[in-house]
């Protein structure tokens, strides 16, 4: 870690910490320092364990040091630290020590969002609870889904649940789509594309029946159709979270008209229990989005394109496919992030990733690998289809990209690594990923806004 004047260092994209082995504060770049709201004075030569809070100390003082000592390095630890003013800080933190130099090299990441989202989940995983204990008849509906779950999923089992739980001849969850419209996402509404929906039955705010034979003079269309289906009653649960409506479910009766105050309790607790379990297995799927994406960006981050390349290097082996990889780092980043401020240079990394998604094939993934450096892997690509990959991303990455306090002129540089499978001896991801960075250096070397395709035998 150098010293605290050189701007890479202060400006890097996360807190930089560098400690003793014993765990004393030895140097923090500014970025640490503003999350913090202390002055390097106040933090280099203060054990680095007086910034977290209690719980966090504690691991960090044990398990933490323990592991840095058996392994030389930890990764993704979650630690709490506490700013200046007392404000709670979740981070989450890479240590490994630096034998030569006598240090331990931390990076910090901020994780506020992601600590927000496990609160919320836990706190809808605990209300989802406490209704499970109350519905006994319904405890198990909502246990059995896991972050793969999808909307519809969850919409087709509350519906079956529906349906045996109250002897209903049919019952369907519909849920509100982006536009505010209701879409059948589970179950079977026997009147569909019979009656047009009644809006007051669509929008109702509690737990409202409707008897066939108390409708004629209100909505005679809906009584007739269903009489038509020998429908005696429906009754419609509206599936709420926080005020919002996240969709209704419908059952239909064939004979049933007897809805006492026991039916009501049951209807609203699985109306309950089908908003929670919705809320949940969206907040699941989120948390799981966010471990594999670059925050910023949206797209994948550094793990998701490890794993991805080291199944598409196996896939392409073996079905004898060409395999390229694409290495792109943005020309002169430092000078937009100096003219425009740290702010527009995350504009402009975000616009830049929404342009390499565009660009490359359906299939293709893009990921950031850090800082302005992405990757695309480009699976079935020999060099042909790589090079014109490439110069669409050269060309979508000229259009000027308007900032904050001005207009910024954007290009990249791109290296192309490629594996011929029968040609190249197979290589692992860590190879082609050094390959094409290489090739990269090339293109920066010989001008900028330009690509230099190797392959793994060359």
């Amino acid at each position: 870690m150098s010293g605290h004047g050189d701007g890479w260092f202060e400006h890097a994209p996360c807190g930089l910490v560098a400690t003793t082995p014993g765990g004393d504060v030895v140097d923090a770049n500014g970025v640490f320092l503003t999350w913090m709201g202390h002055a390097r004075e106040d933090v280099v030569g203060r054990p680095f364990a007086s910034l977290l809070d209690a719980g966090s100390r504690l691991f960090y003082e044990t398990r933490h040091t323990q592991v840095l000592h058996l392994r030389g390095s930890v990764e993704e630890v979650a630690l709490t630290l506490v700013t200046a003013d007392g404000t709670p800080l979740p981070t989450l933190v890479n240590s490994a020590r630096d034998e030569q130099a006598g240090l331990v090299r931390m990076a910090v990441f901020k994780a506020t969002e992601r600590a927000q989202y496990e609160r919320e989940l836990l706190a809808a995983r605990r209300t989802a609870e406490t209704s499970e204990q109350r519905v006994r008849v319904l405890q198990d509906v909502s246990s059995s889904f896991d972050v793969s779950a999808t909307d519809e999923e969850v919409a087709e089992s509350f519906a079956a649940a529906a349906r045996d739980a109250f002897a209903a001849r049919d019952a369907a969850v519909y849920l509100t789509d982006d536009d505010g419209e209701l879409q059948l996402k589970g179950g079977t509404n026997p009147l569909a594309g019979k009656v047009a929906p009644v809006p007051s039955l669509r929008n109702a705010a509690e737990v409202t029946v409707v008897n066939a034979d108390e409708i004629g003079d209100v909505y005679p269309e809906l009584a007739a159709a269903m009489r038509a289906e020998r429908l005696s009653s429906i009754t419609v649960t509206p599936l709420l979270s926080d005020g919002r409506r996240l969709g209704n479910l419908a059952c239909f009766f064939a004979r049933r008209t007897d809805f006492d105050a026991q039916y009501f309790d049951l209807q609203q607790a699985l109306g309950r229990q089908a908003s929670q379990t919705l809320t949940r297995v969206r907040l699941q799927r989120r948390l799981a989005f966010l471990a594999l994406h670059d925050q910023l960006t949206g797209v994948a981050n550094r793990q998701l394109l490890q794993l991805s390349l080291d199944e598409t290097i196996a896939a392409s082996a073996a079905a004898g496919e060409p395999l390229a990889v694409l290495f792109l780092d943005v020309d002169d980043f430092k000078s937009i992030n100096d003219a425009f401020g740290h702010a527009s240079g995350d504009m402009v990394l975000f616009e830049l990733a929404a342009r390499l998604t565009a660009s490359v094939r359906v299939g293709d993934l893009v990921g950031r690998i850090g800082g302005d450096e992405f990757v695309a892997i480009c699976a079935r690509a020999d060099a042909p289809a790589a090079e014109a990959i490439a110069e669409r991303i050269l060309e979508v990455t000229r259009a000027p990209i308007t900032v904050a306090g001005g207009v910024v002129s954007a290009s990249v540089s791109v290296g192309i690594s490629l594996y011929l499978p029968g040609i190249d001896e197979q290589p692992d991801a860590q190879q082609l990923l050094v390959r094409a960075d290489a090739a990269m250096y090339s293109s920066k070397r010989t001008g900028k806004n330009r690509l230099t395709l190797a392959h793994v035998g060359g």
